[in-house]
């Protein structure tokens, strides 16, 4: 690597860290039980909200309540934009006239943008509606990034109240979330996205002439605004099918930075809310530093990897430096205004962070540098990991570790002053195995059909790859691909499809099991036997029991797919 590689991913996280604070600290005064400043500069525009919608706001819901609410708003907001997709080719703003999306296709992409993954298996560009795209896809934005703080800030509660029966509403946690935090730093996003070239309109896709005195299509649309909730929500779905590759979606390195930067900040800036709301804030610098921890090493190694270029080109060195193959390392699939460092900085972020946005061609980095984000995404997107959803599956794997620590010396565990009992572990437990199951169960089902192996466009271990690559975004909510395996088909849409949505709301509603059981719980006092949850030594703790479970989970997968393919390329096959 580099002195200029490790200046970008230094500048990057040094940005990152200092925003945390001020960011993390705001989101605690909006999901505070106590009205402050923050609260009652929009409390007009919340009551009238309530008040239209039939919301009590100052009822608290019990864990079931609490679940039932969020998944039947969110199957609602499903089956608006299957509904959508279906009927966009006699609705309006559809200036291209693009028909209705197939049934399967529609299916697929409505579970998708309802669970926070954004998978696509088309291309949006010469697919979806203007009307589609703003009304369906955006708004679904918001909303699934929302639910995903609502479900953390329940959870979150779970710890922080004592022998509470409720934890919190959800309807007003999902207002807050979308008023004071998604919708203003949306705006801010957007605004400077513009600034850089990104497309914002409503006009018709333009032809132009080309210098070879061609003619040119050019996509025109409410992109600006679509691609700032996507990264900010890290939903990750491109107004375009080249993402955020494309000149219009990402045009300079500024805009480049902009969007890297916000896809970490929430999930980041979570972290400090945490802290804050269970009245340590160190606990949450723990959880931070934890995730620092792991991303770190594996961006470095990412960014090498893709310096080195690929090993099979190694033993052809004479001839490559003689023609320039490979200089400066493996820029295929790399888009020339970003280079190495940033492209690869990029696929890390968004793989670690459940977005899924990319740009640059995941299916052509290096065998080595491919395997990092498919195993970002198979750790279960919680380094960083999706808004929300990320800090709760972590805090998932930390009861874990509690446990085992408590196990270590013969005491029932504790964390943040609650025991943690057989309910509690068995929730942790779903939440943490469900997305290894559905990796697991879901490639192997696609290897063995016909339908699905009929997708892959490479043969061997770099095909496994594609198929493995493509149930982990799944079945992790991320939303990013090989591009090599062609998945817009009723075999994978289905599959993909029901991995997105067990993924999401059954794990969802097992942290809410867990918030609901702590809530009721006493607290309990430190004691000399109370393992302190803030040191170096819990966040190497519970830094190795994420690693372990998915190097024990996927090593064999990935010895077949990208690790084979690493040693097939260094021996020049």
């Amino acid at each position: 690597m580099s002195a200029n590689d490790i200046f970008q991913i230094g500048l990057f996280l040094a940005v990152l860290l200092v925003l945390v604070k001020p960011v993390g600290q705001y989101m605690a005064l909006v999901f505070a039980d106590e009205p402050n400043k923050v609260t009652r500069f929009g409390g007009r525009i919340e009551r009238v909200l309530y008040r239209v919608s039939g919301i009590r706001a100052g009822e608290d819901m019990s864990w079931t309540r609490y679940a039932i609410a969020m998944l039947a708003f969110n199957v609602a907001g499903l089956a608006v934009v299957y509904l959508l997709q279906r009927a966009q080719a006699w609705l309006p703003l559809n200036p291209q006239h693009f028909g209705a999306v197939s049934p399967d296709s529609a299916m697929n992409t409505a579970i998708s943008f309802a669970t926070n993954t954004n998978w696509q298996g088309y291309a949006g560009e010469s697919t979806m509606s203007y009307l589609t795209q703003a009304l369906g896809l955006a708004v679904q934005n918001f909303l699934s990034a929302a639910t995903g703080i609502a479900v953390l800030i329940a959870v979150i509660r779970g710890f922080s109240r004592r022998g509470a029966s409720a934890v919190g509403n959800f309807w007003v946690d999902m207002t807050r979330a979308t008023l004071y935090v998604l919708v203003p730093f949306s705006l801010v996003i957007a605004l400077l996205l513009v600034s850089q070239g990104v497309v914002q309109n409503l006009a018709p896709y333009l032809d132009v002439a080309t210098v070879q005195q061609g003619t040119q299509t050019l996509p025109m649309g409410p992109a600006a605004s679509q691609i700032a909730i996507k990264m900010l929500g890290t939903n990750g779905g491109g107004f375009f099918n080249a993402n955020s590759s494309h000149p219009f979606e990402n045009p300079t390195p500024f805009s480049n930075f902009v969007e890297m930067l916000s896809i970490f900040l929430i999930p980041a800036a979570l972290c400090y809310t945490f802290g804050s709301m269970v009245g340590d804030r160190r606990q949450g610098w723990a959880i931070l530093a934890t995730m620092l921890l792991i991303f770190v090493p594996l961006t470095v190694g990412l960014v090498a990897a893709e310096q080195a270029g690929n090993p099979a080109l190694h033993g052809l060195a004479i001839d490559a430096q003689a023609s320039g193959l490979q200089a400066g390392g493996n820029m295929e699939g790399k888009e020339t205004r970003f280079g190495i460092a940033a492209s690869g900085l990029f696929a890390a972020i968004t793989t670690a962070a459940s977005c899924g946005a990319v740009n640059t061609m995941h299916d052509s980095l290096t065998p080595l540098g491919g395997l990092v984000p498919m195993w970002l995404m198979q750790l279960g997107e919680v380094i960083f990991g999706g808004v929300g959803s990320g800090l709760y599956g972590m805090l998932a794997f930390a009861v874990v570790a509690v446990f085992i620590a408590g196990l270590m010396v013969g005491r029932t565990p504790e964390y943040l002053g609650k025991k943690i009992e057989a309910h509690e572990m068995k929730m942790a437990s779903l939440a943490v195995l469900l997305p290894c199951a559905l990796v697991v169960i879901g490639t192997a089902i696609a290897v063995m059909s016909k339908a699905g192996v009929a997708g892959v466009s490479n043969p061997g271990a770099h095909g496994f790859s594609e198929m493995l690559y493509a149930v982990s975004s799944a079945a992790n909510n991320n939303g990013s691909a090989f591009g090599g395996l062609s998945a817009n088909t009723p075999f994978w849409n289905v599959l993909l499809g029901i991995c997105m949505f067990l993924s999401r709301f059954p794990l969802a509603i097992a942290m809410l099991a867990m918030a609901g059981s702590l809530a009721a719980k006493k607290h309990v006092p430190e004691s000399a036997g109370t393992l302190p949850t803030h040191t170096p030594l819990f966040i190497t703790l519970l830094a190795c029991i994420v690693i372990v479970v998915g190097a024990l989970t996927f090593l064999p997968a990935l010895a077949l797919g990208p690790i084979a393919e690493q040693l097939m390329s260094a021996t020049g096959h």
